[in-house]
């Protein structure tokens, strides 16, 4: 009977993934989630088809997971290409350091040339600087030995075999750099890198490289932040391919990402599941993804059919030559892999385009016939698939002596044995990552949320998470299609397009911790913005989605602020901007205040919660901040000095129109919370003062150009044309405090519709870029569906034809669709706010 019982939910979980595939979305994602859970444990695919390139980190590394199927003795592959690979011919740190010489003046005339007598200089290891990866010293301030030039020398021997035209410059620089070799200049290099990037050698490179002994002569210049140089030269080597099933579709919802392929006479679905199910707080803060494996006979004969899935070394590194361990062990009906750094460096890192190198990936099966795990070297584990199906039972894939090797020799791998199918089948793996300690919080180190009791290990946690799989599977169906066809009632097909590619995104950019009390804490990294954490003009336009499904998250994200100034930590009278730079939340990293950004935004959202909550009892917990930051705004916030706003990357402003409605909106949503807790007469108080300010605002805001459409400027009293998107004014229309005349939005509106361009409507007068998130807030403003609908199809055309692939950018150039700078963020979740309108305003 029980063999039965499985039978059956097997075939409906089967049939359900394949005739899903008929009404696959038109909208193409610039990338694909995989697996998505907080800021370190998130890959995606950059191509759509799943076979076009690796699986990559959101900071766009490769971190390969490469999967085939094996029908009838004939190898398919249906996941990630096999990453070139690059020989070292003068290595870089990233893979393993080197002997130099190097000084920090300007050395005499000649010293590039080869046959230079670099007598008085420094012998030293490269790579130089004063970052973690810097093997030897460099720093342009806070030294006796500070300078703001390194000129370094290296020898290395090239055997002449590589084709020098195929030859490729490795190199990460801060600043300005100029490289030699052998005495001419292959590269003159301006700005700054904070990643390594392979550049085709130059042809001046490819005449000057000589076999036998080479001198790489490098002067980098950093007159201000960081410092570091590292120069190598490498040949890139492909391996040979497998042949690639063919991919027949793919399908993004919510939770689940699903492709289906043709295998010869099999079909292959495979389902990447991140079960991010916000009612269940205990569920969203597990990393672990599903990978669910199901096949069936096209022509309903028997087939031999065996899975193979490996993850790469690289998925608990930083950088690529990072040497790891590997592990196998086993837990009551599980059998699973773990690798991570030998070295563990806890907390050591922080920063922006920065991956995790501490803590384990995992992947696990269940305990059961067909399944096998392994370890070693990955084209080893590789071949033994292809050739026998199944992993290698001798030492060919071992490390050698089981020694810690570089991260990108070595994977974790499966099989999963089908046997022989003519009815559809499937199994599942989990992929998991413990990191141990997710942040450190005011100098103490904080465990993820799933390990706040001390007790559970991942083993433990992957047991759960095996146990809850037939459960999660079908409510994650329920609840991406329940989604779908909410946000397609609020806002039309487009719409709800964009909030099921925001919806993984949003959450993964965050981690769940338990804070020092045992509470929830839910800290964002502001992606390749800074890497700042818990960054207030990051939780206010991610806030929506949050507000809609569990505000107890909202709060989470808010807390830290909150705790930051009560804690006497920071003693200004207004927000702070941010507690650190992700993972160190000890304090305010970011080099400059918003005041009335942060300490409206704040207001607002504790508002917003409050509302959503229809009480004020968390207002009430931090009404003494609340009054402080509120008294900043009455004296400071209405008209706004010379000062960033949360588009920081617009520059300075002052009399900024769009920040004052902030401004006098907190104020309102102050008194609006004072009327909740039976204080009448502060709430009338408050609310007086800012209908007063609106008043003026109007006067001071309206545009007064001749022969120019009524609508209000960037700043106030401006002389010129201008115009700004006034998406703060949402909340006045959410929190229902109706503080601005309905025809000042109308008049809005009316005059955004004739400046739209063919992918958006720009920010403000100043540039054509815009935020996307911001766009969908000015939309909800519109009264009318066919207004919204307008301001959403251009939204919706950039994110499917954006020639930049990579996570969900949401600052993009409205002429021709690219990606101005940030990605993977979470304020695509300020998507759901036409969905929250609904909600706060039943």
């Amino acid at each position: 009977m029980q063999k039965n019982t499985a039978f059956f939910v097997s075939i409906t979980l089967f049939v359900s993934l394949f005739s899903r595939q008929p009404l696959a979305q038109d909208l193409r994602p610039p990338a694909y989630p995989l697996i998505t859970h907080d800021p370190y444990f998130s890959v995606w695919s950059t191509t759509d088809k799943l076979t076009d390139s690796p699986t990559r980190h959101w900071t766009g590394k490769p971190q390969s997971l490469e999967g085939i199927v094996r029908v009838d003795g004939q190898a398919y592959q249906f996941l990630g290409a096999v990453p070139t690979t690059y020989e070292a011919i003068a290595s870089t740190g990233e893979t393993q350091a080197y002997p130099a010489k190097y000084m920090f003046k300007k050395p005499s005339s000649g010293w590039e040339k080869t046959d230079y007598a670099a007598t008085g200089w420094t012998s030293g290891t490269g790579p130089f600087g004063d970052t973690p990866e810097a093997k030897t010293k460099w720093t342009n301030n806070g030294s006796s030995n500070a300078s703001t030039d390194i000129y370094y020398r290296r020898e290395f021997n090239y055997d002449g075999n590589a084709d020098p035209s195929k030859l490729v410059l490795s190199i990460n620089h801060d600043d300005d750099v100029e490289v030699y070799l052998n005495g001419t200049k292959i590269l003159d290099k301006p700005d700054y890198l904070n990643e390594y990037v392979y550049l085709p050698l130059s042809a001046a490179g490819q005449k000057a490289i000589r076999k036998g002994k080479n001198v790489l002569a490098v002067h980098c210049v950093s007159p201000r932040g960081g410092s570091f140089i590292d120069v190598g030269i490498f040949n890139p080597v492909k391996t040979t391919g497998v042949t690639t099933a063919t991919q027949t579709g793919v399908t993004v919802s919510a939770t689940q990402t699903n492709y289906t392929f043709s295998a010869g006479p099999v079909n292959l679905a495979v389902t990447f599941m991140s079960p991010l199910l916000l009612d269940e707080l205990d569920v969203v803060a597990r990393p672990i993804t599903y990978v669910t494996f199901e096949v069936r006979s096209e022509d309903r004969k028997s087939h031999s059919v065996q899975v193979f899935l490996s993850e790469s070394g690289t998925l608990a590194t930083n950088t690529i030559g990072q040497e790891v361990v590997l592990k196998a062990g086993q837990a009551p009906g599980l059998i699973y892999q773990t690798v991570g750094t030998e070295a563990q460096p806890i907390l050591a890192k922080k920063g922006d385009n920065v991956r995790i190198d501490w803590g384990y990936a995992y992947l696990a099966v269940p305990q059961e016939s067909g399944n096998q795990t392994g370890n070693g070297m990955a084209p080893g584990l590789k071949q033994a698939f292809l050739k026998t199906g199944q992993l290698p039972t001798d030492n060919k894939a071992s490390v050698p002596g089981n020694k810690p090797r570089a991260a990108a020799d070595v994977a974790l791998a499966t099989v999963l044995d089908f046997g022989n199918v003519s009815k559809p089948a499937n199994k599942h793996l989990m992929l998991a990552y413990d990191d141990l300690y997710s942040v450190q919080y005011f100098k103490q180190n904080l465990r993820p949320w799933w390990r706040r009791d001390e007790k559970t290990t991942m083993p433990a946690l992957l047991q759960t998470a095996e146990k809850d799989y037939s459960r999660l599977k079908e409510k994650c169906e329920k609840f991406d299609n329940r989604l779908r066809a909410d946000a397609k009632k609020a806002g039309g097909k487009e719409y709800a397009d964009l909030c099921v590619l925001a919806y993984r995104q949003a959450i993964a950019a965050h981690k769940i911790v338990a804070g020092p009390k045992g509470e929830t804490l839910f800290l964002s990294k502001e992606n390749f913005s800074n890497g700042s954490i818990g960054t207030v003009d990051i939780t206010y336009p991610s806030a929506p989605m949050f507000l809609l499904y569990n505000p107890t998250l909202l709060k989470g994200m808010m807390e830290p602020i909150f705790q930051y100034s009560e804690s006497g930590r920071w003693k200004k009278p207004f927000a702070a901007h941010d507690v650190g730079t992700y993972p160190l939340a000890n304090g305010q990293t970011y080099g400059e205040d918003m005041p009335v950004e942060e300490c409206g935004n704040m207001l607002l959202l504790t508002g917003a919660i409050s509302r959503a909550e229809g009480n004020g009892e968390y207002a009430k917990q931090h009404w003494k901040t609340l009054t402080t930051w509120v008294e900043y705004l009455k004296k400071d916030g209405f008209d706004p000095s010379n000062q960033l706003c949360t588009d920081d990357f617009a520059g300075h402003i002052a009399r900024n129109a769009n920040l004052s409605v902030k401004a006098i909106l907190g104020i309102a949503a102050y008194g609006q919370m004072a009327a909740q807790l039976g204080d009448k007469a502060t709430a009338e108080s408050y609310l007086k003062t800012a209908r007063e300010m609106a008043v003026k605002w109007q006067q001071l805001a309206l545009d007064k150009t001749p022969a120019q459409k009524e609508h209000y400027d960037l700043t106030f009293e401006n002389q010129d044309d201008s115009w700004s998107q006034k998406y703060n004014l949402v909340w006045d229309k959410l929190l229902g405090l109706d503080i601005f005349p309905k025809e000042v939005t109308a008049i809005e509106i009316d005059y955004y519709l004739t400046k739209q361009k063919p992918y958006g409507l720009p920010l403000d007068s100043r540039k054509t870029y815009t935020k996307s998130d911001w766009i969908i807030w000015t939309a909800t403003l519109a009264k009318s569906d066919r207004d919204f609908e307008a301001f959403v199809k251009p939204v919706w055309r950039y994110v499917n034809e954006t020639p930049t692939r990579v996570p969900l950018s949401d600052w993009h150039e409205t002429t021709n669709a690219k990606q101005v700078g940030f990605q993977a963020r979470s304020v695509v979740g300020g998507y759901f706010i036409k969905m929250l309108e609904g909600k706060l305003n039943k």
